[in-house]
């Protein structure tokens, strides 16, 4: 048996190759939302261990390992991702511009 040989082939490198919307943290899409691009990336449940988000969908909070999305603007930064349960992102046009918090609830 021959050793494997893991260089690309067709004398392309690297950089050279087609995206495929992958990238280190798993599957990655792009979609419109409000009127611009947003970078929407699937979060599996064991990767969100330890930490709890409150989605700006549904103003509820997402439990430490439960499954969930991200997004942000194409072109924003850190400080604007946003943690979304996935029903509440795909019902994102739906859903009316006023959320309705209780008193203590946190604006973010």
């Amino acid at each position: 048996m021959s050793p494997r040989n893991n260089r690309p082939r067709g004398g392309e490198t690297p950089d050279e190759r087609p995206s495929t919307g992958l990238d280190r943290y798993g599957l990655e899409r792009t979609e419109e939302y409000q009127g611009e691009d947003w970078k929407v990336r699937h979060v599996a449940g064991a990767s969100a261990a330890g930490k709890r988000y409150r989605c700006p969908g549904c103003d509820q909070e997402i439990p430490s390992g439960t499954p969930h999305l991200v997004a942000w603007p194409e072109y924003g930064g850190v400080d604007d991702r946003r943690h979304w349960h996935k029903a509440c992102w795909n019902a994102k046009d739906r859903r009316t511009t006023k959320v309705q918090r209780s008193r203590n609830a946190p604006k973010y």
